[in-house]
């Protein structure tokens, strides 16, 4: 078994080359050519395939989730039909795309509702099913745990200024990079009592925020945060740090529902 770890091995030419079972993580393979390969069973996650071309290829069987915005099969654009279909099933997930200060109100109040029956489902699970893993996905107190981490850093920081408002417990998503101040310990392992006293004060935040926000504040734009930290010290659009807690939210109650129907046994 050969380990490449921190190695530059740009340019470099893998030619009848066996990689069965080998794990790329923290990779940066811009511009790559893969020829006559098979990927049968690969298993991609967080993987930026933006300005990717694949040609001569055979997909069957093939599981596609995250931000898709043009993709294009056979000739044909994809996403939107993607996009509508998603909408069709729950058409209050359009609210996640509100541009009206209103309709981000009655998005997150949606959320809130959501939300409490999913929480009261895990709430009915044995402790220790609320840290288990389905998939290699986060665990339900995970989840909850970044959810928080979304809110202090696209409202409490990117909005309200705040440098550093991670509580300890938050958790970044799992390539996020090591940044002084910021909390990354995904091993811990909350009681569910606690990890909801840190959201529902995080949720109480947002729903505070609303409830004075106009449609003035949506496109103004932020002041940047003189600190290092996620999201970078840049300006943004009110709006789009707003839709993106909303699409967080939405996203992963979506994945705790899956994962609660596979660890209660349901179909």
């Amino acid at each position: 078994m050969v380990d490449f770890s921190d190695e530059d091995l740009s340019g470099s030419t893998f030619h009848h080359v066996r990689l069965q079972g080998a794990a790329l993580t923290q990779v940066d393979a811009a511009g790559i050519t893969i020829r006559d390969a098979t990927l049968e069973g690969a298993d991609l996650r967080s993987v930026v395939l933006s300005g990717a071309r694949l040609r001569g290829v055979e997909m069957a069987d093939v599981q596609i989730s995250g931000e898709v915005e043009r993709l294009v099969v056979n000739g044909v654009d994809v996403a939107p039909l993607v996009q509508a279909e998603l909408d069709r099933r729950d058409p209050e997930r359009r609210l996640m795309r509100a541009t009206t200060a209103e309709e981000l109100r009655e998005g997150w109040a949606i959320l809130e509702r959501l939300w409490e029956g999913t929480v009261a489902r895990a709430q009915a699970l044995a402790p220790e099913l609320l840290h288990a893993s389905v998939d290699g996905e986060w665990s339900f107190i995970q989840t909850l745990r970044h959810l928080a981490f979304a809110t202090e850093s696209w409202l409490l920081r990117a909005i309200q200024g705040d440098k550093a408002p991670w509580d300890p417990l938050s958790l970044p998503w799992d390539e996020a990079p090591p940044i002084p101040g910021m909390p990354h310990d995904r091993d811990a392992q909350p009681d569910l009592g606690t990890v909801l006293r840190l959201r529902q004060d995080r949720m109480a935040r947002v729903r505070a925020y609303l409830s004075t926000l106009t449609d003035e504040d949506l496109v103004a734009t932020t002041t940047p945060v003189d600190a290092p930290g996620w999201p970078e010290p840049q300006a943004f659009v009110v709006g789009d740090c707003l839709r993106v807690i909303l699409n967080e939210e939405w996203e992963h109650r979506r994945f705790a529902e899956r994962d609660l129907d596979l660890l209660t046994g349901a179909s």
